[in-house]
């Protein structure tokens, strides 16, 4: 059973930093890909970026240069570090997992996913 719990949301100021984690169980293929996606409220959900098991990444570009995902491969772990958040990062964060063999990008149709956490900009 694949499990993705994300952590680290919460209240930050503007222009601010931020990281966000998800860990990953119960996944063993080694060729995959992960995935950060955020959901404003009234709004559609939206990728903003993705890592896949080669370390390649891949941005929106609402959060290029300020959103830097990182991978621990042995701790199952995805750690990505917000900076100069912007006001409309408020949102649900979720990560999301797949097999690579689906493609990797932020328009990549996920099949796992959390059950998101909360940032508040303020």
């Amino acid at each position: 059973h694949v499990q993705l719990v994300e952590s680290g949301g919460g209240s930050v100021q503007a222009g601010g930093s931020l990281r966000l984690s998800c860990a990953v169980s119960g996944y063993t293929y080694s060729r995959d890909c992960l995935g950060w996606f955020r959901q404003a409220p009234g709004k559609e959900r939206e990728g903003v970026a993705v890592i896949d098991s080669d370390g390649s990444t891949s941005y929106a570009d609402s959060v290029k240069g300020r959103f830097t995902p990182s991978k621990d491969n042995a701790k199952r772990t995805l750690s990505p570090q917000m900076s100069n958040i912007e006001s409309e990062g408020t949102a649900t964060y979720y990560c999301a997992l797949d097999v690579l063999e689906r493609g990797c990008s932020p328009t990549t149709v996920f099949h796992i996913w959390g059950q998101g956490t909360q940032v508040t900009v303020s």
